[in-house]
């Protein structure tokens, strides 16, 4: 028993280690920015209806390659709009994505990604397109100053 918890744990922390954190509130994503001198990337999504979104997450996002260089480069900061009751957000989320998509994506475009600084600044903007992670952050990294 004592060596299956063994293992259990290695591998958690194992899949922890590449653990990108996602943020849901803007404050949050600019205090981490500043504190680390990182830039953000904010990421306009509808998670489940999406077809580009999905593609996005599953061949960018939710890679470990990504993920891996994320964690050290970027604050990362979603801001989904799911359809289906069964995955809406609390009306407070709701209304935090709204306020960035009347700032940050008045079309609607869906997936959106926005590349900014602590103070809200865009440095560039982009959105899905068929790429490995390491060629999406590099479009990332050519947008910071």
């Amino acid at each position: 028993m004592k060596n299956i918890l063994i293992v259990l744990f290695t591998v958690l922390s194992i899949n922890s280690s590449f653990a990108q954190e996602w943020q849901s509130d803007i404050t949050t994503a600019r205090k981490l920015a500043k504190a680390n001198d990182l830039p953000i990337i904010l990421v306009f999504q509808g998670s489940d209806w999406c077809a580009p979104c999905i593609k996005l997450d599953r061949a960018v996002w939710a890679t470990d390659e990504f993920k891996a260089y994320a964690k050290e480069h970027y604050v990362m900061l979603q801001a989904d709009f799911p359809r289906r009751k069964s995955n809406a957000l609390p009306e407070e989320q709701l209304n935090k994505n709204k306020a960035l998509a009347e700032k940050y994506n008045r079309n609607g475009v869906f997936p959106f990604v926005v590349v900014m600084n602590a103070e809200g600044e865009v440095y560039g903007e982009t959105s899905y397109k068929k790429l490995s992670p390491k060629e999406y952050m590099h479009e990332l990294n050519s947008f910071i100053k």
